[in-house]
């Protein structure tokens, strides 16, 4: 006899690398796991609310004492609310605020560049159909999918300056000065058991922007591609506990920056990280943590480019949230 479940529980999650991008996962007591930084296929339930808060924290790799003006370390706060419009249609509302610390002592903290989402969910059951509103655990072994697209509006400071009056440099500023788009593909495979596969990929492009010094800047164009295995290690259903453990692979290509229409040397390259995590549930709340490692780069510039992605020597990425 089939059991019908719903989403007890959402996570969202926000890998904010380089420039921004939107993770999301949802997961119960039964059914499939959420990983740490892939994006599920899970979608929100009809209208119920995800609040939810993330830390990324990043501390990069020296090579030499030469104080060179390069990243030292970052923290990635974010802030998030979600809703279930429909079972197979959600959107979300980001707000990210970043501390950015360079070797030099100076550092630039406040609120980022506010980052709207919707998903729209789907799912393979002798042809494609809408996520339903209720699902049986034989059905959540489907191949799920969403597709998700997101942009972001240039609500934070891209003007900061030094003590002298300068521009700090585009890198160190709190708002890309334009909106950026992104766009991505999600797949989830329940196997029926304690194992869960999700995969995603998504495309990130910005705008150029002119600061107030006459400088045009346009960041570089992002594509990601994800592949996360989840492992359902312990489950409590009377106390309603779950504890997931997830292993993952992220792949980010970087292409160059662009100052003044000319491409920048010492920027993009491809980056492949692991992440290790787990992911724990309690009734409506879920908390996880995990660290991520770059594995292998090969970056464009790789003995110039200390302080840039692929450089860290760990990131550390915590979530907090709650559905109601």
């Amino acid at each position: 006899m089939k059991k019908i479940v719903y989403a007890s529980l959402l996570v969202a999650t926000l890998s904010y690398a380089h420039h921004g991008v939107a993770s999301l996962g949802i997961a119960g007591l039964e059914g499939p796991g959420a990983p740490v930084e892939t994006t599920s296929s899970a979608m929100l339930p009809e209208d119920k609310f995800l609040a939810y808060m993330k830390l990324d924290y990043a501390s990069y790799k020296k090579y030499t004492d030469v104080v060179d003006d390069e990243m030292d370390e970052s923290y990635y706060w974010m802030y998030g609310i979600g809703y279930g419009f429909k079972s197979y249609l959600s959107g979300y509302i980001f707000l990210p605020y970043y501390t950015k610390k360079q070797e030099n002592s100076v550092q630039t903290s406040g609120f980022h560049d506010i980052n709207l989402m919707g998903v729209l969910g789907f799912k393979y059951d002798e042809g494609f159909i809408l996520t339903p509103k209720n699902e049986s655990l034989d059905d959540l072994e489907d191949w799920h999918f969403t597709v998700f697209a997101n942009v972001t509006l240039p609500t934070g400071d891209s003007e900061l300056k030094t003590l002298d009056g300068s521009l700090y440099d585009a890198g160190m500023q709190l708002s890309f000065g334009e909106p950026s788009y992104m766009i991505g593909l999600s797949a989830t495979k329940w196997f029926g058991n304690d194992f869960t596969l999700v995969m995603d990929t998504s495309y990130n492009t910005f705008q150029e922007h002119t600061f107030s010094d006459g400088t045009r800047v346009k960041f570089a164009d992002e594509i990601r591609a994800n592949a996360a295995l989840a492992y359902k290690f312990y489950v409590n259903p009377k106390k309603k506990l779950r504890f997931d453990t997830n292993l993952e692979a992220n792949f980010l290509r970087l292409g160059r920056d662009e100052e003044n229409g000319v491409k920048q040397e010492a920027t993009g390259g491809d980056i492949l990280y692991t992440t290790v995590g787990f992911r724990l549930f309690y009734n409506n709340i879920s908390a996880a943590l995990g660290v991520k490692l770059p594995v292998w780069t090969k970056l464009n510039e790789e003995d110039e480019q200390q302080g840039s992605e692929g450089k860290e020597d760990y990131r550390v990425i915590f979530s907090f949230s709650t559905l109601f």
